[in-house]
């Protein structure tokens, strides 16, 4: 029974597998239609935007701040496809570092520059710098340079009016999407490691239950043969007898 079974578990494994392999196929495909690599010097070190300085503030980031452990048996400079999911994490860590990290110009109208109870504001606190607002305000807007300074979509302070302003110019409909579409990548090629895991754990218990039966079988077959009535020698003397 258990080498049945065993086999049982070979068939699911090969089929485990077989589902592992479209999967891995559909990722790689997807991944080649994106086209998105990653960018290595010829010492096979990381780079963004040319430094490897702005490359190690990224895996920072990942590593430090998001708490990704990420491998480096994933990062290959020989195949700079961003197609695992380190590298996927990678790519997303590089889209928000330089949202957060930069400058973003932000125009302002008279009807924005006002307060919660509706008057009009006279300063205006941008990043670490309080502004004195111009009176009038310009008609086509007062535009000022905003400090992203490492803000998330929800670290903004609406009642701020150029916080509120900023918010939607920094955090776009395609920052968005650029970090839902990495995040599938990284979910994707994350459930295929475990599949593969899985799978190698479920052939497993088909070769150990087969060997399991089959030395249970082996054993049963020597017992058997160990419990066969062996004639005295009284008895193999008459035979001689008999037979003489």
């Amino acid at each position: 029974m258990l080498m049945v079974f065993g086999l049982v578990f070979l068939i699911g494994s090969g089929v485990a597998f077989k589902m592992y392999q479209d999967g891995r196929h559909s990722l790689q495909s997807f991944s080649e239609v994106q086209g998105v690599e990653l960018s290595y010097n010829e010492d096979g070190q990381l780079v963004d935007r040319g430094t490897t300085e702005e490359a190690d503030a990224i895996m920072t980031m990942l590593e430090d701040e998001w708490g990704y452990p990420v491998s480096g048996m994933e990062m290959d400079a020989d195949d700079p496809l961003v197609n695992t999911a380190s590298e996927y994490m990678f790519q997303m860590a590089t889209v928000v570092h330089h949202v957060i990290n930069g400058t973003t110009e932000v125009t302002l109208t008279e009807d924005q520059l006002v307060d919660a109870e509706g008057n009009a504001l006279t300063e205006l606190q941008v990043g670490d710098e309080t502004l004195q607002v111009p009176d009038p305000v310009p008609a086509e807007g007062w535009t000022v340079e905003y400090p992203n300074g490492g803000k998330y979509w929800n670290d903004f302070d609406r009642t701020n009016p150029v916080d509120a302003a900023a918010r939607g110019d920094i955090w776009t409909g395609t920052v968005h999407g650029l970090v839902g579409e990495l995040g599938v990548g990284t979910v994707t090629a994350s459930a295929l490691k475990l599949a593969l895991g899985l799978t190698a754990l479920i052939a497993g218990l088909g070769v150990i239950n087969i060997l399991t039966g089959a030395g249970l079988f082996w054993a049963a077959g020597a017992a058997r043969r160990d419990d066969r009535p062996v004639a005295d020698a009284d008895d193999r003397r008459v035979l001689v007898d008999q037979t003489a």
